[in-house]
């Protein structure tokens, strides 16, 4: 059996964003989104040095997906509803963001695993909080 492996990527890249593309609850997306950029921050740090065998059409891409979920996160933020919260939330994303650029300038992924481990608690917190 011959399989168009292009078209099968392509299908489940469609899938992916068709099923993002529906969920209009807040609160999910922005579980979606941490979820995403979890995905992508660590896919980055595994391929972040290309001298152990990092791929590097993969650490680009992680590293622009990472980039964007993180400007995407810091722009939904709410400043005057959610006052210290939504600020702490900024400089936690700025953080990460700037963690991610000095790992992409080093040439290893340190910075974004330990950047990962503190929204991965962001995002589970998240999830806990039940939308009215």
């Amino acid at each position: 059996m011959n399989m168009n492996y292009g078209r099968v990527g392509e299908a489940y890249k469609n899938a992916d964003r068709q099923a993002i593309n529906e969920i209009t609850d807040p609160h999910a997306i922005v579980l979606t989104m941490f979820d995403e950029l979890l995905k992508s921050m660590m896919l980055f740090a595994e391929n972040a040095d290309l001298k152990v065998g990092g791929d590097l059409e993969l650490k680009s891409k992680n590293f622009a997906r990472s980039m964007t979920i993180i400007y995407a996160l810091q722009t939904s933020l709410d400043f005057e509803l959610g006052g210290d919260i939504a600020n702490n939330l900024f400089r936690l994303y700025e953080y990460a963001r700037q963690q991610l650029l000095a790992d992409m300038k080093a040439g290893h992924g340190v910075a974004t695993k330990a950047c990962h481990a503190l929204l991965s608690d962001i995002r589970d917190a998240w999830a806990q909080i039940k939308p009215e």
